[in-house]
């Protein structure tokens, strides 16, 4: 399904997150590190490596520590974000450049990277295709895409909540593995990769995650979107919809894709790969 995202929207969220994102992000952070572990057993040596999405620059860091000789571009087109990822980035600055772009216009030239690292971006990408082709552009043929996104299972339990609450989209829809798979070949990568984590958090009530999910800059904003502030009935109907745990509280689903390919030359599409033996069941 795709949902059209308001992009201005987007961008105003997440610059007013910056200062609270690293707080909150504690999934973010757990995705970053399973991304760069699986990185690190591929041994690779880029001589550009790009953090597309790259937040407070967290990631960005990360890449500069695995790879000590690589030049780290941090790209987000929250103007905010960056300027966080600069008053961390320390000794790393001399190799560390940022760039405020949109993921599907990058300001760099063809074929001249190595490595493109995007750890929860592509959920606010729908569809993914224009991201996929500006990554395959800027990437040096055989160089290596590395991502995570959330797939469709993520925050099922809000999303059921506000539809028994009202008719207005308040979570967005994710992509499945298989729409992302035959994008990856549609954009010129081969060899892609993918495989699914599904976890469940626990909150002490609707509000718990609604905040967190705000102080990260995860607000609604697709296009048709309720305009204005919710009323405190269709609120009070949410709440009542979501289920309790049996434990107490509330439980959050969420379901992360693990996307991994090289870049090739344009060819017919070909059948992609789903790591079935990786599919991991749900965890508490």
């Amino acid at each position: 399904m795709i949902i059209e995202v308001d992009h201005g929207a987007m961008r105003r969220s997440f610059d007013a997150a910056s200062g609270s994102y690293d707080a909150f992000a504690r999934l973010q952070a757990e995705t970053r590190a399973e991304l760069l572990e699986r990185l690190a057993m591929l041994r690779l040596a880029p001589g550009i490596a790009v953090d597309l999405g790259s937040g407070t620059g967290a990631g960005a860091r990360a890449l500069a520590s695995l790879y000590p000789g690589a030049t780290i571009i941090a790209v987000d087109f929250a103007l905010a974000m960056l300027h966080e990822a600069r008053r961390h980035s320390g000794v790393l600055r001399s190799r560390f450049a940022r760039i405020g772009a949109d993921a599907c216009a990058l300001p760099l030239r063809d074929g001249t990277v190595d490595l493109i690292f995007s750890n929860l971006l592509l959920q606010w990408c729908n569809p993914p295709d224009p991201v996929f082709a500006e990554a395959r552009r800027v990437l040096k043929p055989g160089g290596f895409f590395a991502f995570s996104t959330f797939g469709p299972m993520s925050l099922s339990e809000l999303r059921s909540a506000w539809a028994a609450a009202d008719a207005h989209p308040h979570v967005h829809a994710f992509l499945d593995m298989h729409d992302l798979g035959s994008a990856l070949t549609r954009a010129g990568f081969v060899e892609p990769v993918l495989d699914v984590d599904r976890s469940r958090r626990a909150y002490a009530d609707p509000r718990a995650l609604m905040r967190e999910l705000k102080a990260i800059g995860a607000h609604n904003a697709a296009q048709g979107r309720r305009r204005g502030l919710t009323g405190r009935g269709a609120f009070a109907r949410m709440l009542a919809a979501y289920p309790a745990a049996a434990s107490g509280g509330i439980e959050a689903s969420f379901e992360i894709i693990y996307g991994a390919a090289w870049a090739g030359e344009m060819r017919q599409p070909q059948e992609f790969t789903v790591a079935a033996a990786s599919i991991r069941r749900p965890r508490k």
